[in-house]
């Protein structure tokens, strides 16, 4: 009761005064769990995510749904569960979008731009994309009155490092044309921060929402001249140094501009790091691409100057499908009733001084389509096993219990000691199963991806 009060309280003030909060979301590439400092990164320099968490909140238990780039950016912009919005597993078998690709997020989708620009939000998308590069997929379909950006991975294009060439020139698109073809990578973190700049500058006397989604530090890493060779972890430290210095330029702007204050800005990555380049997921086990909690457990900072309280942190667990119905929640906006929505408002978490239990019973985890464990408090059962590198994988159920609070390392198997929580769990995966499906069993409330007939190339200038 008490966090609905102060959250009541907080609206109707923002209403009274004629404002709502803008938002900012930095969505990073496979950033590490311990990659900056706020999350005990010893190796790289992040004076300016330092000062965001020292000024925020640092939530250590927070979950991306996939341990990789596609179905995770699914989830953040449509609230749920990949599997449930058909972004999953291609039809060919594919766990990310490659270009080309006839699916994509569908138009029936309602993203979290649209809920936004509904409420009488600007909206701009900069950065990776990686939901469908056909016309009907691009962020300018789904919400974005502009774009500008790479629109999937930085290695799907003529990177001197991966030869024979598999895809056509990497594209940098604004709004639905090609103005560049292989764009200088080294300097791309430094174009998309002056747009974001540029576009909160132009949006300051309005309601906006930013959404920030960084190519790096993603394989192959690039990074400014400034900051190439100058890290202590090679090309990987470099661009996450970078990283942080966007991240400054933002909330320097927005203190420029007087907004700082009514302006809530979120930090997270879209999986887990990509160990074998660099990345540091401590004191997580595994990393992208994997089961274990490096592949799903990120990073996470939220800062609004006055209502995140300074300097704060809890471990209470909290998703990525949750910053559409929070963002809503915040804006007056309402959140779609004609489908099923998985994330909650997770506003008390992020504002409240004594945050609350987090809202969610259960947490799942997906591998492509198949359903590998399920986390409920501080327990997490493992429930199926994936073998070899997609696409040529296979499940084999298995039943091995972890304590997170006691175990973040998922280093000691304890079901045999409790038996009654691996069945509890193991029910609470079976009602996933029957919601959302498993392997090639259907579930009961999932929706198809957008499809196009055929592909067509992208138009350039």
């Amino acid at each position: 009761m008490r966090a609905l009060t102060v959250m009541a309280a907080i609206l109707m003030a923002a209403t009274a005064a004629g404002q709502v909060p803008n938002f900012v979301v930095i969505f990073v590439d496979d950033l590490g769990y311990a990659d900056i400092g706020p999350f005990g990164s010893t190796l790289h320099r992040t004076p300016n995510l330092d000062r965001m968490a020292s000024q925020g909140r640092k939530l250590t238990s927070f979950y991306v749904t996939a341990p990789v780039c596609t179905p995770s950016r699914a989830s953040l912009l449509t609230g749920s569960y990949p599997r449930r919005v058909g972004l999953d597993e291609s039809e060919k078998g594919q766990w990310v979008l490659f270009p080309g690709n006839q699916e994509g997020l569908s138009s029936d989708e309602v993203t979290l731009a649209e809920v936004l620009r509904g409420a009488g939000y600007r909206t701009a998308c900069i950065g990776k994309w990686h939901l469908g590069d056909q016309a009907p997929f691009l962020p300018t379909r789904h919400g974005f009155e502009t774009y500008f950006g790479i629109p999937y991975s930085n290695d799907m294009g003529h990177d001197s490092r991966r030869e024979p060439y598999r895809y056509p020139p990497l594209p940098l698109l604004r709004m639905e044309r090609v103005v560049e073809e292989e764009p200088d990578q080294r300097l791309i973190t430094k174009r998309y921060t002056e747009e974001a700049v540029r576009f909160i500058e132009a949006s300051k006397d309005e309601p906006f929402f930013l959404y920030l989604a960084h190519t790096m530090p993603h394989w192959p890493q690039y990074a400014s001249e400034r900051f190439a060779g100058k890290s202590s972890n090679g090309p990987w430290g470099d661009s996450v140094e970078e990283i942080d210095w966007s991240t400054g330029e933002i909330l320097s702007a927005l203190q420029r501009l007087d907004i700082d204050e009514r302006t809530l800005v979120i930090f997270t990555s879209d999986n887990g790091g990509a160990t074998r380049h660099g990345a540091s997921n401590a004191p997580l086990r595994g990393g992208k691409g994997t089961t274990w909690e490096g592949g799903y457990r990120v990073c996470f900072l939220a800062r609004w100057p006055g209502r995140v309280p300074a300097g704060s942190s809890t471990n209470e667990m909290a998703l990525s499908v949750d910053i559409l119905p929070t963002f809503a929640a915040l804006a007056g906006a309402s959140v779609p009733e004609d489908r099923v929505i998985d994330g909650k408002d997770i506003a008390p978490l992020l504002l409240d001084a004594d945050p609350p239990p987090g809202p969610h019973v259960a947490f799942y985890y997906y591998f492509m389509s198949h359903l590998t464990g399920v986390r409920s408090g501080r327990w997490k059962l493992h429930v199926a096993r994936m073998g070899g590198r997609y696409p040529n994988y296979r499940a084999n159920p298995i039943a091995e219990l972890y304590d997170l609070h006691a175990d973040i390392g998922e280093s000691r198997d304890v079901a045999e000691q409790y038996p009654q929580v691996v069945e509890r769990l193991q029910a609470l995966a079976e009602a996933a199963r029957l919601d959302l499906g498993d392997g090639l069993r259907k579930g009961q409330h999932t929706r198809p991806p957008g499809l196009v007939d055929a592909a067509t190339t992208l138009t350039r200038n």
